[in-house]
Protein backbone atom coordinates (compact mmCIF):
# COMPACT_ATOMS: atom_id res chain seq x y z
CA UNK A 1 0.00 0.00 0.00
CA UNK A 2 3.10 2.20 0.66
CA UNK A 3 3.13 4.78 3.44
CA UNK A 4 0.11 6.40 3.68
CA UNK A 5 0.46 7.62 7.41
CA UNK A 6 2.02 10.73 6.82
CA UNK A 7 -0.38 12.14 4.07
CA UNK A 8 -3.14 10.66 6.59
CA UNK A 9 -1.71 12.87 9.67
CA UNK A 10 -1.28 15.89 8.58
CA UNK A 11 0.04 18.87 10.53
CA UNK A 12 0.34 15.81 13.58
CA UNK A 13 -3.65 15.66 13.26
CA UNK A 14 -6.37 13.08 10.83
CA UNK A 15 -9.47 13.96 10.41
CA UNK A 16 -12.26 10.95 9.37
CA UNK A 17 -15.74 10.82 8.39
CA UNK A 18 -17.45 7.56 8.41
CA UNK A 19 -20.90 7.40 6.65
CA UNK A 20 -23.27 4.22 7.52
CA UNK A 21 -26.43 3.22 8.48
CA UNK A 22 -27.53 3.12 11.78
CA UNK A 23 -26.99 -0.46 13.43
CA UNK A 24 -23.68 -1.28 11.17
CA UNK A 25 -21.60 -0.56 13.38
CA UNK A 26 -20.25 2.51 12.34
CA UNK A 27 -19.85 4.29 15.55
CA UNK A 28 -18.46 0.77 17.27
CA UNK A 29 -15.54 0.93 14.95
CA UNK A 30 -15.12 4.60 15.43
CA UNK A 31 -14.84 4.39 18.79
CA UNK A 32 -12.35 0.97 18.45
CA UNK A 33 -10.45 3.41 16.12
CA UNK A 34 -9.92 5.56 18.79
CA UNK A 35 -8.58 3.07 21.21
CA UNK A 36 -6.57 1.75 18.77
CA UNK A 37 -4.43 5.05 18.48
CA UNK A 38 -3.79 5.36 21.95
CA UNK A 39 -1.55 2.51 21.69
CA UNK A 40 0.29 4.96 19.48
CA UNK A 41 0.07 7.31 22.21
CA UNK A 42 -2.30 9.37 19.87
CA UNK A 43 -4.77 12.18 21.41
CA UNK A 44 -8.49 10.81 19.94
CA UNK A 45 -11.81 11.86 20.05
CA UNK A 46 -14.64 9.76 18.39
CA UNK A 47 -18.30 10.90 18.32
CA UNK A 48 -21.65 10.39 16.31
CA UNK A 49 -23.51 13.24 14.89
CA UNK A 50 -26.49 13.14 16.77
CA UNK A 51 -29.83 12.73 15.48
CA UNK A 52 -32.33 9.95 14.62
CA UNK A 53 -30.07 7.29 15.20
CA UNK A 54 -32.97 4.73 14.31
CA UNK A 55 -31.85 1.23 12.73
CA UNK A 56 -31.59 2.18 8.78
CA UNK A 57 -30.98 5.58 8.84
CA UNK A 58 -27.93 7.66 6.97
CA UNK A 59 -25.93 8.34 9.88
CA UNK A 60 -22.14 10.06 10.54
CA UNK A 61 -19.73 9.79 12.91
CA UNK A 62 -15.86 11.58 13.09
CA UNK A 63 -12.56 10.57 14.69
CA UNK A 64 -9.71 13.18 15.11
CA UNK A 65 -6.90 11.62 16.31
CA UNK A 66 -3.73 13.99 16.77
CA UNK A 67 0.21 13.57 18.06
CA UNK A 68 -0.98 16.78 20.16
CA UNK A 69 -3.72 17.21 22.92
CA UNK A 70 -6.99 18.12 20.53
CA UNK A 71 -8.67 21.89 21.36
CA UNK A 72 -11.31 21.49 18.91
CA UNK A 73 -14.84 20.18 19.79
CA UNK A 74 -17.24 20.77 16.82
CA UNK A 75 -18.31 18.21 13.81
CA UNK A 76 -15.78 17.68 10.85
CA UNK A 77 -16.83 19.19 7.51
CA UNK A 78 -12.84 19.05 5.90
CA UNK A 79 -12.09 15.42 6.70
CA UNK A 80 -8.51 13.97 5.35
CA UNK A 81 -10.41 10.79 5.32
CA UNK A 82 -14.10 9.28 4.01
CA UNK A 83 -15.19 6.04 5.07
CA UNK A 84 -18.26 4.68 3.78
CA UNK A 85 -19.28 1.74 5.43
CA UNK A 86 -23.00 1.60 3.39
CA UNK A 87 -22.58 1.19 -0.60
CA UNK A 88 -26.44 1.89 -0.77
CA UNK A 89 -25.76 5.59 0.77
CA UNK A 90 -23.72 6.63 -2.52
CA UNK A 91 -27.01 7.22 -4.23
CA UNK A 92 -28.41 9.22 -1.37
CA UNK A 93 -25.33 11.06 0.31
CA UNK A 94 -22.52 13.26 -0.94
CA UNK A 95 -20.03 11.04 1.21
CA UNK A 96 -16.77 13.02 -0.88
CA UNK A 97 -18.68 16.80 0.36
CA UNK A 98 -15.49 18.78 2.42
CA UNK A 99 -13.07 15.98 1.09
CA UNK A 100 -9.70 17.42 0.11
CA UNK A 101 -8.56 16.73 -3.44
CA UNK A 102 -5.43 14.62 -1.80
CA UNK A 103 -7.53 12.84 0.94
CA UNK A 104 -8.57 9.50 0.69
CA UNK A 105 -11.76 7.74 0.38
CA UNK A 106 -12.55 3.93 1.56
CA UNK A 107 -15.73 2.41 0.32
CA UNK A 108 -17.32 -1.43 0.91
CA UNK A 109 -18.13 -2.42 -2.11
CA UNK A 110 -17.18 -5.43 -4.51
CA UNK A 111 -16.48 -2.77 -7.43
CA UNK A 112 -12.36 -1.59 -7.75
CA UNK A 113 -11.13 1.60 -7.26
CA UNK A 114 -11.36 2.12 -10.86
CA UNK A 115 -15.22 1.28 -11.25
CA UNK A 116 -15.92 3.46 -8.64
CA UNK A 117 -14.20 6.72 -9.30
CA UNK A 118 -15.96 6.34 -13.14
CA UNK A 119 -19.21 5.93 -10.91
CA UNK A 120 -19.19 8.93 -8.90
CA UNK A 121 -17.45 10.97 -11.65
CA UNK A 122 -14.48 11.73 -9.05
CA UNK A 123 -11.14 13.70 -9.28
CA UNK A 124 -8.27 13.53 -7.42
CA UNK A 125 -8.84 11.95 -4.15
CA UNK A 126 -7.31 8.41 -3.41
CA UNK A 127 -9.86 5.98 -3.45
CA UNK A 128 -9.71 2.06 -1.67
CA UNK A 129 -12.26 -0.41 -1.95
CA UNK A 130 -13.13 -3.87 -0.23
CA UNK A 131 -15.75 -5.60 -0.10
CA UNK A 132 -16.48 -5.81 3.69
CA UNK A 133 -20.12 -7.00 3.15
CA UNK A 134 -18.83 -10.78 1.80
CA UNK A 135 -16.31 -10.78 4.12
CA UNK A 136 -18.73 -10.32 6.66
CA UNK A 137 -21.46 -12.42 6.06
CA UNK A 138 -18.67 -15.16 5.30
CA UNK A 139 -16.97 -14.48 8.77
CA UNK A 140 -19.66 -13.52 10.77
CA UNK A 141 -22.46 -14.92 9.35
CA UNK A 142 -24.46 -12.02 9.00
CA UNK A 143 -24.26 -8.36 7.68
CA UNK A 144 -22.02 -6.13 10.09
CA UNK A 145 -19.21 -4.92 7.85
CA UNK A 146 -17.81 -2.35 10.58
CA UNK A 147 -14.25 -4.91 11.37
CA UNK A 148 -13.92 -5.51 7.75
CA UNK A 149 -13.84 -1.92 7.13
CA UNK A 150 -11.67 -0.59 9.64
CA UNK A 151 -9.26 -3.34 9.05
CA UNK A 152 -9.33 -2.11 5.43
CA UNK A 153 -8.51 1.59 7.12
CA UNK A 154 -5.99 0.35 8.98
CA UNK A 155 -3.99 -1.17 6.33
CA UNK A 156 -4.51 1.87 3.92
CA UNK A 157 -2.80 4.34 6.82
CA UNK A 158 -0.56 2.09 8.73
CA UNK A 159 -1.67 3.22 11.69
CA UNK A 160 -1.48 -0.33 12.87
CA UNK A 161 0.32 -3.17 11.51
CA UNK A 162 -1.73 -6.37 11.10
CA UNK A 163 -0.11 -7.96 14.30
CA UNK A 164 -1.22 -5.08 16.42
CA UNK A 165 -4.66 -5.16 15.34
CA UNK A 166 -5.13 -8.64 16.33
CA UNK A 167 -3.57 -7.99 19.63
CA UNK A 168 -5.97 -5.36 19.99
CA UNK A 169 -9.09 -7.49 19.28
CA UNK A 170 -8.11 -9.99 21.47
CA UNK A 171 -7.58 -7.87 24.40
CA UNK A 172 -10.27 -4.98 23.94
CA UNK A 173 -12.93 -7.49 22.12
CA UNK A 174 -11.45 -10.75 24.46
CA UNK A 175 -13.21 -8.90 27.62
CA UNK A 176 -16.79 -8.55 25.91
CA UNK A 177 -17.64 -11.70 23.80
CA UNK A 178 -16.88 -15.11 23.25
CA UNK A 179 -13.53 -16.38 22.18
CA UNK A 180 -15.73 -17.84 19.12
CA UNK A 181 -17.04 -13.98 18.39
CA UNK A 182 -13.54 -12.60 18.79
CA UNK A 183 -11.76 -14.87 16.54
CA UNK A 184 -14.43 -14.51 13.69
CA UNK A 185 -13.50 -10.82 13.87
CA UNK A 186 -10.10 -11.14 13.80
CA UNK A 187 -10.64 -13.57 10.54
CA UNK A 188 -13.09 -10.73 8.97
CA UNK A 189 -9.74 -8.06 10.05
CA UNK A 190 -7.30 -10.30 8.49
CA UNK A 191 -9.32 -10.91 5.14
CA UNK A 192 -9.58 -7.01 5.04
CA UNK A 193 -5.94 -6.35 5.14
CA UNK A 194 -5.57 -8.72 2.27
CA UNK A 195 -8.23 -7.87 -0.23
CA UNK A 196 -8.61 -3.90 0.17
CA UNK A 197 -7.76 -3.02 -3.41
CA UNK A 198 -6.12 0.10 -4.30
CA UNK A 199 -6.19 1.90 -7.84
Amino acid sequence: MGNNTCEFVENGLAEIRWHARGGQGAVTAAKTLAEMSLTKNMFFQAFPEYGPERMGAPIQCFNRLSTNRISTYCGITNPRMVVVVDPTLLDVVDVTAGLAMDGILIVNTDASPAELRKKLGLKGRKIYTVDATHISIDELGRFMPNIPVLGALLKVTELLSEEEAIAFLKESFGKKFSGKVVESNIRALQRAFKEVKEE
